[in-house]
């Protein structure tokens, strides 16, 4: 018998096919051949200034408890409660909003406030390779449910035959990570209204978990509506790793919708803070705490990356690549030639250009690009994009 438990088992075959890629996908690669790597969404250039001024400034002591324990300190919550209500034409207060380490803490979170063993979470396919694995660490069921088939648009038939008595939370990640795609507010309303009938059939709520790490990252001026908008018992996980480039600054935020019931919103304050500590003090390290109101204020050129789509997604389409037109995120999504993603990403990897597999999607005909990288590393892979086209 294995000395591991069920639960750590289950979570490992989740997560298997994206760790041994990451792990190994450039071994036996020597670094001087290697022309571009367009996997994960990774810095390839160093970090933006005004970042690592506000990091420095915030590290410098100011009180004798400035490294005294912290948890979700009433600063950083005050600033982002002002911002996020701004932003998203929604009164949200300080107490309602939960620091935590970057949106992977604040899922987690989520999941821990919500979901007992054996609930079931509906998640998208394609969708973040995480959330499965997340899920079954705490015991709890992933239900993966198709995005609409070309568009990758929800499919609110799809998510509501998914529906059982043992769903408490289906997520929405929007813009959406691989396809780049914002869901419109009339898609939202009507997966809301679909929610607020199967809750009632229930006689408990349905909670929206709206995954939102890319909505600072938008193109074309495009609008962003967020579930919490339409739907009251919606969470918001947000971090600042994106729009920084700086994924390995671990701070982001949960938030509880302010059009939530006070009663349930109370409950999952109180929750939150006891669940942060038993999860093992989960809360992001104070100078990063500290430095929210100047992160607030920084972020990626858009312009920029908006170019490399640009360029990216008109050299590709011109050889005949079956492309999506990304609204958000950094990432392109595409059909693999010939339909199998793995074949193609090992001719590019032969060339020293790096791309991401669908299967780590469960789309195995799909593959996934991220734009963080240089410009100069994208128009070093183009001819290794154009020569696969071909071959």
């Amino acid at each position: 018998m294995s000395m591991l438990s069920a639960r750590a088992v289950a979570t490992s075959g989740a997560i298997d096919t994206v760790f041994n890629f990451f792990m190994g996908y450039r071994a036996g690669v020597d670094d001087m051949k290697v022309r571009a790597d367009l996997t994960f969404g990774n810095p390839h250039e160093m970090p933006l200034p005004a970042l690592v001024s506000a990091i420095k400034a915030r590290m410098e002591p100011q009180s004798p408890d400035w490294f005294a324990y912290k948890t979700s300190e009433l600063q950083p919550r005050s600033v982002i409660a002002a911002t996020l209500s701004a932003e998203l034409g929604l009164p949200f207060r300080s107490e309602d909003v939960a620091m935590t380490q970057g949106a992977f803490g604040a899922i987690a979170l989520a999941f821990s406030l919500l979901l007992d063993i054996g609930d079931e979470c509906i998640i998208p396919l394609p969708g973040w390779f995480c959330y499965a694995s997340m899920l079954r660490a705490r015991n709890s069921v992933p239900v993966p449910v198709p995005l609409s088939e070309g568009s990758f648009d929800l499919d609110v038939a799809a998510i509501e035959a998914a529906i059982t008595p043992r769903t408490r939370i289906v997520v929405v990640n929007t813009p959406h990570n691989p396809t780049g795609v914002i869901y419109s507010r009339a898609r939202l309303t009507e997966l809301a209204d679909m929610l607020t009938r199967k809750s009632a059939e229930l006689a408990r709520p349905i909670f929206i978990l709206s995954d939102e790490p890319y909505r600072r990252i938008r193109f074309d001026n495009a609008a962003f509506t967020s579930p919490a908008a339409v739907y009251p018992h919606t969470l918001i996980d947000y971090s600042y790793g994106k729009v920084l480039l700086a994924p390995g600054l671990r701070i982001g935020y949960l938030a509880f919708s302010s059009e939530m019931p006070e009663a349930d919103r109370k409950a999952l304050r109180a929750a939150a803070l006891t669940s942060q500590i038993g999860g093992g003090w989960s809360f992001p390290d104070a100078p990063l705490q500290y430095a929210v109101g100047d992160l607030e204020t920084i972020g990626i050129d858009i312009r920029a990356l908006q170019h490399k789509r640009d360029r990216l997604h008109a050299a590709l389409t011109q050889w005949g690549y079956a492309m999506t037109h990304p609204q958000g995120t950094f990432y392109l999504w595409g059909r693999a030639p010939g339909g199998d993603s793995l074949t193609f990403t090992r001719r590019l990897a032969q060339q020293g250009v790096f791309i991401m597999p669908g299967t780590l999607f469960d789309r195995p005909a799909y593959f996934r690009i991220s734009l963080t990288a240089t410009a100069e590393m994208i128009e070093a892979s183009l001819p290794a994009f154009e020569a696969a086209a071909n071959s």
